[in-house]
């Protein structure tokens, strides 16, 4: 196993363990933890000083990690949603079943949902064997970061570990988007 790919799958076996951990996305650097653990989930929250009922976006290697969540959604709409993946493009997405769980969606009836392009981040998915939990490395109202020297100075003592590597080419955060309506939020 290449040592890269061994870091991926270590960090992946933190976040099965309840860990919360910052990596690179396509823009920022993100924080993340194993979406079904929600110990970890309300850690993660009370690092960035947010509260949970403002929800969190969960990030997929493949549209296959998240396809159960695409159902209530119309030919049209999946198709639209398919078109921007992989991508920096975040969708909201009814949870018409309630799969998934309330410290994930917060207040919400929807699920905000982001199919990536960046390799460490598709990798942790891949490894992990599904969504991952992916928030801005940042504390609430502060501005993204963009290194893993600003993690060290404003989140190292808070956070588990941190997966090295390089950001992706987009300048700007992700794009939020209602599956329902259409409407860009961000």
């Amino acid at each position: 196993m290449q040592s890269g790919q061994w870091k991926i799958r270590q960090a992946a076996l933190q976040l099965l363990d309840g860990r919360v951990l910052a990596y690179p996305a396509d823009a920022i650097w993100m924080l993340g933890c194993d979406p079904e653990n929600e110990a970890a989930t309300h850690r993660l929250v009370a690092i960035k000083r947010q509260r949970v009922e403002e929800g969190l976006v969960i990030v997929a290697a493949t549209v296959s990690q998240i396809e159960h969540l695409l159902e209530g959604l119309t030919r049209k709409q999946r198709k639209q949603l398919i078109a921007s993946w992989p991508g920096p493009t975040t969708w909201l997405i009814p949870d018409i079943d309630d799969q998934v769980p309330s410290w994930i969606k917060g207040r919400y009836e929807s699920v905000a949902v982001r199919v990536t392009a960046h390799p460490i981040e598709a990798a942790l998915c891949k490894s992990l064997g599904g969504p991952v939990v992916s928030t801005s490395a940042n504390r609430n109202n502060q501005p993204p970061v963009r290194n893993a020297l600003q993690i060290v100075k404003h989140l190292g003592k808070d956070i588990d570990g941190i997966l090295h590597g390089s950001l992706g080419c987009q300048k700007s955060p992700f794009t939020i988007i209602d599956a329902l309506t259409g409407k860009v939020l961000r």
